[in-house]
């Protein structure tokens, strides 16, 4: 807790996170001497997107003969737009791959469309 006021961080993470229920969000969070805080709400990772545009629940645990799903690549350039800020990625092409890469391993084939 650090001294923090609980209930107004709450009130807060709530209202800047409103629309967005369901899904994983990491944040940021610094908490100055003052007890006074700040944080940054970031968008949900790869994984949970993938899965959502996948209609699945779970990736496939035995990737190379099983496969969970399929994504087109309209699909993965949305997702990349939409998390472009938050990779290492320097264009939206190399973030397009970054995330094809993770559906690869997620068991989720890349197909176009």
């Amino acid at each position: 807790q650090h001294g923090v006021n609980i209930m107004e961080f709450c009130k807060k993470f709530n209202e800047e996170t409103k629309g967005r229920e369901g899904l994983v969000l990491p944040a940021v969070i610094t908490v100055y001497e003052d007890r006074s805080f700040t944080f940054i709400v970031k968008s949900p990772p790869v994984s949970i997107l993938l899965k959502q545009a996948c209609g699945i629940a779970k990736a496939s645990g035995n990737t190379p003969r099983e496969k969970a799903g399929q994504v087109t690549k309209t699909q993965v350039a949305d997702i990349a737009k939409q998390k472009l800020q938050d990779l290492n990625a320097h264009d939206l092409e190399a973030a397009c791959r970054m995330i094809a890469g993770t559906a690869r391993s997620m068991g989720i084939d890349v197909v176009e469309g």
